[in-house]
Parts: C-alpha cells; structure tokens; sequence
C-alpha cells in the first residue's frame, strides 16, 4: 500500500508561530519534537503521518491517530517509521518505508507499506 502527502510548508509555520509546541505535541510526540529543527521539518512529519493514514486507507481518525505513527532518523539522518502496536496488528503490518521531501515551501511524503 502506497500513501502520499503534500503540505505547505507556510501552513505548519503559521501554527508554529500561533501555538508554539503546543501545536507540535497535537502531533508529535516529544521524542519527535527533538528532532524538528524548524518549521519545514515539522510539515514532513505532518505530511508522513498523513500518508501512513492514506496507505492504511483510514486516515487520521479513530483507527489511525498521529500519536500511533513515531518518526525517527537512522544513524545516516534518514526517516524512519515505527508504527504502534494497535496498528501493525490491525492491518497485519510487515515492513514499511518512508521518504520525505521539501522544495521550496512545500513539503511531501511518500510512504509504502508492505502487508502480510
């Protein structure tokens, strides 16, 4: 399953700058909130999260909600995705992938998930 996202990076820099963390902590868990470093990087967080809703076909909701999708870097700085329990056993997760992008004030996830 395949899911894709795009986000205007101004979008998430608006609420950045309303809410500050707060806005973040809707979304992010304080692990991932370390590993933003402006408000393009937390818009590639958003946008991976909506795509892991689309490639479950759920989107963020009850099934699926931010807080069960965690993103992390790899020892290299790559994205990587660690998705709850609830998740992997409800939709027979095996395997994921996830990459993330930004130009100009747009940022864009691609994520593909591998099913049993």
């Amino acid at each position: 399953m395949i899911g894709v996202d795009l986000i205007k990076t101004s979008r998430m820099n608006g609420l950045m700058g309303r809410f500050g963390e707060k806005a973040l902590l809707k979304f992010l868990s304080p692990d991932e909130i370390k590993l933003v470093k402006n408000y393009k990087t937390a818009s590639g967080f958003w946008a991976t999260k909506e795509a892991v809703s689309k490639a479950l076909g759920v989107g963020i909701g009850k099934e699926c909600s931010f807080h069960d999708i965690k993103i992390s870097k790899t020892p290299k700085g790559a994205p990587k995705l660690e998705l709850s329990q609830k998740i992997m056993d409800n939709f027979n997760i095996k395997d994921t992938s996830v990459s993330i992008t930004h130009d100009g004030e747009y940022a864009i996830a691609v994520v593909a998930i591998q099913t049993s």
